[in-house]
Protein backbone atom coordinates (compact mmCIF):
# COMPACT_ATOMS: atom_id res chain seq x y z
CA UNK A 1 0.00 0.00 0.00
CA UNK A 2 1.39 3.25 -0.91
CA UNK A 3 2.95 5.49 2.04
CA UNK A 4 0.53 8.14 1.58
CA UNK A 5 -2.37 6.34 1.37
CA UNK A 6 -5.66 6.88 3.17
CA UNK A 7 -5.51 3.49 5.39
CA UNK A 8 -2.11 3.87 7.16
CA UNK A 9 -2.76 7.85 6.87
CA UNK A 10 -0.70 10.88 5.02
CA UNK A 11 2.33 11.67 5.98
CA UNK A 12 4.77 14.14 3.81
CA UNK A 13 8.68 12.85 3.10
CA UNK A 14 11.15 15.58 3.78
CA UNK A 15 14.19 13.99 2.71
CA UNK A 16 17.04 17.07 1.98
CA UNK A 17 18.13 14.46 -0.39
CA UNK A 18 14.56 14.89 -2.40
CA UNK A 19 14.90 11.09 -3.27
CA UNK A 20 18.35 11.01 -5.06
CA UNK A 21 19.33 7.82 -3.06
CA UNK A 22 23.13 7.78 -4.29
CA UNK A 23 23.38 11.86 -3.07
CA UNK A 24 22.26 9.91 0.38
CA UNK A 25 25.16 7.64 0.27
CA UNK A 26 27.75 9.80 -0.55
CA UNK A 27 26.50 12.34 2.31
CA UNK A 28 26.63 9.61 4.44
CA UNK A 29 30.27 8.93 3.05
CA UNK A 30 30.67 12.87 4.75
CA UNK A 31 29.81 11.95 7.95
CA UNK A 32 32.53 9.27 8.90
CA UNK A 33 34.94 11.85 6.91
CA UNK A 34 35.28 9.60 3.84
CA UNK A 35 35.38 11.51 0.12
CA UNK A 36 35.84 8.95 -2.29
CA UNK A 37 32.03 8.77 -2.06
CA UNK A 38 31.72 12.41 -2.96
CA UNK A 39 34.61 11.89 -6.07
CA UNK A 40 32.56 8.74 -7.66
CA UNK A 41 29.01 10.50 -7.06
CA UNK A 42 30.04 13.77 -8.84
CA UNK A 43 32.33 11.94 -11.65
CA UNK A 44 29.04 9.87 -12.58
CA UNK A 45 26.65 12.86 -12.60
CA UNK A 46 29.01 14.45 -15.54
CA UNK A 47 27.54 16.95 -16.75
CA UNK A 48 23.50 17.22 -16.17
CA UNK A 49 24.48 20.77 -14.73
CA UNK A 50 21.16 20.55 -12.92
CA UNK A 51 21.11 16.94 -11.18
CA UNK A 52 25.34 17.82 -10.53
CA UNK A 53 24.12 21.75 -9.21
CA UNK A 54 22.03 19.62 -6.85
CA UNK A 55 24.36 17.17 -5.79
CA UNK A 56 26.94 19.86 -5.00
CA UNK A 57 24.61 22.13 -2.55
CA UNK A 58 23.27 19.91 -0.29
CA UNK A 59 26.85 18.20 -0.28
CA UNK A 60 28.43 21.29 0.76
CA UNK A 61 25.93 22.15 3.47
CA UNK A 62 26.71 18.93 4.91
CA UNK A 63 30.72 19.28 4.14
CA UNK A 64 30.57 22.76 5.48
CA UNK A 65 30.63 21.26 9.43
CA UNK A 66 33.63 18.83 8.55
CA UNK A 67 36.90 18.62 6.76
CA UNK A 68 36.16 16.20 3.96
CA UNK A 69 36.43 18.27 1.34
CA UNK A 70 39.66 19.71 2.82
CA UNK A 71 40.96 15.70 2.89
CA UNK A 72 39.92 15.21 -0.80
CA UNK A 73 42.12 18.13 -2.00
CA UNK A 74 44.61 16.89 0.11
CA UNK A 75 45.19 13.75 -1.83
CA UNK A 76 43.80 15.24 -5.24
CA UNK A 77 44.89 19.10 -5.33
CA UNK A 78 44.10 19.47 -9.23
CA UNK A 79 40.60 17.27 -8.91
CA UNK A 80 38.28 20.25 -10.50
CA UNK A 81 34.94 18.44 -8.94
CA UNK A 82 36.69 18.74 -5.47
CA UNK A 83 37.32 22.24 -6.17
CA UNK A 84 33.78 23.11 -7.16
CA UNK A 85 32.47 21.31 -4.16
CA UNK A 86 34.54 23.33 -1.82
CA UNK A 87 33.95 26.80 -3.24
CA UNK A 88 30.04 25.60 -2.63
CA UNK A 89 31.21 24.92 0.65
CA UNK A 90 33.40 27.98 1.69
CA UNK A 91 29.36 29.65 0.34
CA UNK A 92 27.90 27.37 3.21
CA UNK A 93 30.45 28.08 5.40
CA UNK A 94 30.16 32.30 4.78
CA UNK A 95 26.54 32.13 4.91
CA UNK A 96 26.38 29.67 8.16
CA UNK A 97 28.60 32.67 9.59
CA UNK A 98 26.63 35.49 8.60
CA UNK A 99 23.22 33.80 10.36
CA UNK A 100 25.26 33.47 13.17
CA UNK A 101 25.61 36.64 13.44
CA UNK A 102 22.10 38.07 12.64
CA UNK A 103 20.78 39.73 10.21
CA UNK A 104 22.24 43.47 8.64
CA UNK A 105 25.28 42.51 11.02
CA UNK A 106 28.29 43.07 8.52
CA UNK A 107 31.26 39.80 8.84
CA UNK A 108 34.01 39.92 8.06
CA UNK A 109 34.24 41.13 4.02
CA UNK A 110 37.98 38.45 4.39
CA UNK A 111 35.98 35.89 5.29
CA UNK A 112 33.52 37.14 2.02
CA UNK A 113 36.61 37.29 -0.35
CA UNK A 114 38.30 33.81 0.30
CA UNK A 115 34.80 32.41 -0.58
CA UNK A 116 34.45 34.34 -3.57
CA UNK A 117 38.17 33.42 -4.11
CA UNK A 118 37.11 29.99 -4.17
CA UNK A 119 34.27 30.12 -6.65
CA UNK A 120 36.87 31.78 -9.12
CA UNK A 121 39.61 29.43 -8.58
CA UNK A 122 36.88 26.54 -9.16
CA UNK A 123 35.40 27.79 -12.23
CA UNK A 124 39.06 28.12 -13.45
CA UNK A 125 39.59 24.06 -12.92
CA UNK A 126 36.11 23.48 -14.64
CA UNK A 127 35.47 26.20 -17.02
CA UNK A 128 32.81 24.16 -19.20
CA UNK A 129 30.62 23.76 -15.06
CA UNK A 130 27.50 26.97 -14.09
CA UNK A 131 28.55 25.83 -10.67
CA UNK A 132 30.86 28.08 -9.71
CA UNK A 133 29.24 31.07 -10.77
CA UNK A 134 25.84 30.09 -9.11
CA UNK A 135 28.12 30.09 -5.96
CA UNK A 136 29.66 33.12 -6.61
CA UNK A 137 26.10 35.16 -7.73
CA UNK A 138 24.55 33.43 -4.23
CA UNK A 139 28.01 35.02 -1.98
CA UNK A 140 27.79 38.08 -3.56
CA UNK A 141 25.16 38.88 -1.25
CA UNK A 142 27.31 38.88 1.48
CA UNK A 143 29.14 42.27 0.65
CA UNK A 144 27.07 44.98 3.09
CA UNK A 145 26.16 47.01 -0.29
CA UNK A 146 26.61 43.90 -2.75
CA UNK A 147 28.85 44.23 -5.58
CA UNK A 148 29.33 46.43 -8.73
CA UNK A 149 26.71 46.17 -11.30
CA UNK A 150 29.23 45.66 -13.88
CA UNK A 151 31.05 42.66 -12.07
CA UNK A 152 27.41 41.31 -11.37
CA UNK A 153 26.77 41.21 -15.27
CA UNK A 154 29.93 40.09 -16.17
CA UNK A 155 29.28 36.92 -13.48
CA UNK A 156 25.61 36.46 -15.16
CA UNK A 157 26.85 36.23 -18.30
CA UNK A 158 29.86 33.67 -17.58
CA UNK A 159 26.86 31.66 -15.80
CA UNK A 160 24.62 32.27 -18.36
CA UNK A 161 26.27 30.97 -21.40
CA UNK A 162 27.14 27.77 -19.58
CA UNK A 163 23.73 27.57 -18.47
CA UNK A 164 20.96 29.48 -19.88
CA UNK A 165 18.02 28.06 -18.65
CA UNK A 166 19.32 27.13 -14.74
CA UNK A 167 17.00 27.64 -12.16
CA UNK A 168 19.23 27.68 -9.67
CA UNK A 169 21.15 30.25 -10.79
CA UNK A 170 18.36 32.25 -11.83
CA UNK A 171 17.18 31.98 -7.87
CA UNK A 172 20.38 33.28 -6.95
CA UNK A 173 20.37 36.60 -8.96
CA UNK A 174 16.35 36.75 -8.31
CA UNK A 175 17.64 36.67 -4.65
CA UNK A 176 20.55 39.50 -4.83
CA UNK A 177 17.85 41.47 -6.54
CA UNK A 178 14.89 41.40 -3.93
CA UNK A 179 14.61 43.97 -1.61
CA UNK A 180 16.26 41.57 1.37
CA UNK A 181 18.78 41.48 -0.38
CA UNK A 182 20.21 44.54 -2.68
CA UNK A 183 17.06 45.76 -4.74
CA UNK A 184 13.85 46.48 -5.14
CA UNK A 185 10.60 44.40 -4.94
CA UNK A 186 10.14 45.72 -8.72
CA UNK A 187 13.31 44.49 -9.40
CA UNK A 188 12.87 41.52 -7.99
CA UNK A 189 9.92 40.93 -10.41
CA UNK A 190 11.30 42.49 -13.65
CA UNK A 191 14.00 39.96 -13.32
CA UNK A 192 11.43 36.69 -13.08
CA UNK A 193 9.14 37.61 -15.24
CA UNK A 194 11.71 38.25 -17.91
CA UNK A 195 13.28 35.21 -17.46
CA UNK A 196 10.03 33.33 -17.78
CA UNK A 197 8.98 35.22 -20.97
CA UNK A 198 11.97 33.98 -22.34
CA UNK A 199 11.50 29.99 -21.51
CA UNK A 200 10.92 27.51 -23.96
CA UNK A 201 7.40 25.09 -22.97
CA UNK A 202 8.09 22.68 -20.35
CA UNK A 203 10.95 24.73 -18.84
CA UNK A 204 11.11 25.41 -14.78
CA UNK A 205 11.98 29.14 -15.38
CA UNK A 206 8.57 30.73 -15.06
CA UNK A 207 8.42 29.48 -11.26
CA UNK A 208 10.86 32.20 -10.62
CA UNK A 209 7.57 34.39 -10.18
CA UNK A 210 6.24 32.07 -7.05
CA UNK A 211 9.72 32.08 -5.78
CA UNK A 212 9.50 36.30 -6.12
CA UNK A 213 6.33 36.42 -4.22
CA UNK A 214 7.39 34.32 -1.74
CA UNK A 215 10.61 36.86 -0.87
CA UNK A 216 8.18 39.55 -0.86
CA UNK A 217 6.14 38.11 1.58
CA UNK A 218 9.04 37.31 3.73
CA UNK A 219 10.23 40.81 3.43
CA UNK A 220 6.74 42.23 4.42
CA UNK A 221 6.63 39.60 7.13
CA UNK A 222 9.52 40.88 8.47
CA UNK A 223 8.62 44.83 8.40
CA UNK A 224 5.46 43.16 10.52
CA UNK A 225 7.29 41.74 12.86
CA UNK A 226 5.70 38.49 12.48
CA UNK A 227 2.52 39.83 12.73
CA UNK A 228 0.58 37.38 10.03
CA UNK A 229 -2.40 39.89 10.16
CA UNK A 230 -1.13 43.05 9.52
CA UNK A 231 -2.53 44.94 6.52
CA UNK A 232 -1.45 43.67 3.26
CA UNK A 233 -0.55 39.95 4.01
CA UNK A 234 -4.02 38.69 4.16
CA UNK A 235 -4.72 38.94 0.27
CA UNK A 236 -0.49 38.20 -0.68
CA UNK A 237 -1.48 34.58 -2.07
CA UNK A 238 -4.95 35.15 -3.40
CA UNK A 239 -5.66 38.27 -5.53
CA UNK A 240 -6.09 38.71 -9.02
CA UNK A 241 -2.21 38.86 -10.05
CA UNK A 242 -0.76 36.50 -7.75
CA UNK A 243 -3.92 33.87 -9.07
CA UNK A 244 -2.77 34.63 -12.31
CA UNK A 245 0.69 34.57 -12.47
CA UNK A 246 0.11 30.82 -11.04
CA UNK A 247 -2.03 29.68 -13.99
CA UNK A 248 0.51 31.15 -16.28
CA UNK A 249 3.24 29.36 -14.37
CA UNK A 250 0.90 26.09 -14.78
CA UNK A 251 0.74 26.54 -18.06
CA UNK A 252 4.47 27.87 -19.04
CA UNK A 253 6.17 24.82 -17.14
CA UNK A 254 4.21 21.93 -16.42
CA UNK A 255 1.40 21.70 -19.29
CA UNK A 256 4.64 21.63 -21.49
CA UNK A 257 6.45 19.32 -19.88
CA UNK A 258 6.89 15.78 -21.51
CA UNK A 259 8.47 14.12 -18.00
CA UNK A 260 6.09 12.58 -15.91
CA UNK A 261 8.56 12.33 -12.90
CA UNK A 262 9.88 14.72 -10.40
CA UNK A 263 13.93 14.69 -10.68
CA UNK A 264 15.12 15.85 -7.21
CA UNK A 265 16.05 18.88 -8.47
CA UNK A 266 12.91 19.94 -9.10
CA UNK A 267 11.21 19.09 -6.57
CA UNK A 268 11.48 22.32 -4.31
CA UNK A 269 10.61 24.29 -7.61
CA UNK A 270 7.10 21.83 -7.67
CA UNK A 271 6.49 22.77 -4.04
CA UNK A 272 6.74 26.26 -4.51
CA UNK A 273 4.19 25.92 -7.13
CA UNK A 274 2.38 24.04 -5.02
CA UNK A 275 2.33 25.97 -2.32
CA UNK A 276 1.30 29.01 -4.70
CA UNK A 277 -2.19 26.92 -6.23
CA UNK A 278 -3.11 26.06 -2.59
CA UNK A 279 -3.14 29.49 -0.78
CA UNK A 280 -4.43 31.13 -3.98
CA UNK A 281 -7.06 28.60 -3.79
CA UNK A 282 -6.89 27.00 -7.21
CA UNK A 283 -8.03 24.21 -5.95
CA UNK A 284 -7.68 21.81 -8.93
CA UNK A 285 -4.18 23.08 -9.74
CA UNK A 286 -3.38 22.50 -6.63
CA UNK A 287 -5.03 18.86 -6.49
CA UNK A 288 -3.05 17.76 -9.73
CA UNK A 289 0.00 18.95 -8.50
CA UNK A 290 0.22 17.47 -4.89
CA UNK A 291 -0.99 14.01 -6.92
CA UNK A 292 2.28 14.46 -8.87
CA UNK A 293 4.59 15.20 -5.43
CA UNK A 294 2.72 12.74 -3.35
CA UNK A 295 4.44 11.99 -0.48
CA UNK A 296 7.95 13.51 -1.58
CA UNK A 297 7.55 17.38 0.22
CA UNK A 298 10.39 20.02 1.23
CA UNK A 299 10.05 22.41 3.55
CA UNK A 300 10.30 25.34 2.18
CA UNK A 301 8.29 27.32 1.01
CA UNK A 302 5.60 26.41 3.33
CA UNK A 303 7.42 26.82 6.78
CA UNK A 304 6.99 30.25 5.44
CA UNK A 305 3.53 30.33 6.19
CA UNK A 306 3.36 27.68 9.22
CA UNK A 307 3.97 24.29 10.02
CA UNK A 308 5.05 22.23 6.61
CA UNK A 309 3.86 19.29 7.80
CA UNK A 310 0.95 20.15 9.05
CA UNK A 311 -0.38 22.37 5.93
CA UNK A 312 0.81 20.10 3.37
CA UNK A 313 -1.03 17.19 5.37
CA UNK A 314 -4.24 19.32 5.53
CA UNK A 315 -4.09 20.28 1.77
CA UNK A 316 -3.57 16.52 0.69
CA UNK A 317 -6.97 15.78 3.00
CA UNK A 318 -9.02 18.32 1.42
CA UNK A 319 -7.48 18.06 -1.99
CA UNK A 320 -6.75 14.17 -2.70
CA UNK A 321 -9.36 12.33 -0.23
CA UNK A 322 -9.29 9.04 -1.32
CA UNK A 323 -5.47 9.53 -2.68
Amino acid sequence: MARGSLRRGFTPDFDPDCGDTDLTSARQDVVIGRWQGLRDLLGATGRDWAARGHRIRQLAQVCAGSSTVESWLSADAHSADALVLRAATETARTFNVAIAAGRGVPIDQHRVDAAVLACLTAAEAYPEDPTPWVSLISVARLYPSGVRRQELGRWWDELHGRDPYSIEGHLQVLHYYSARWHGTHGLMYDFARDAAGVAPPGCPLPVLVQYARVEEYRFALDAAQGRHSAVGLSQHWNHDGAASDLRRTWQRWVMGRTETWIAPAELRDFNYLAHAACTAGARDIAGILLGMLGPRATRTPWSYTGDAEQQITKWHKELRPGA
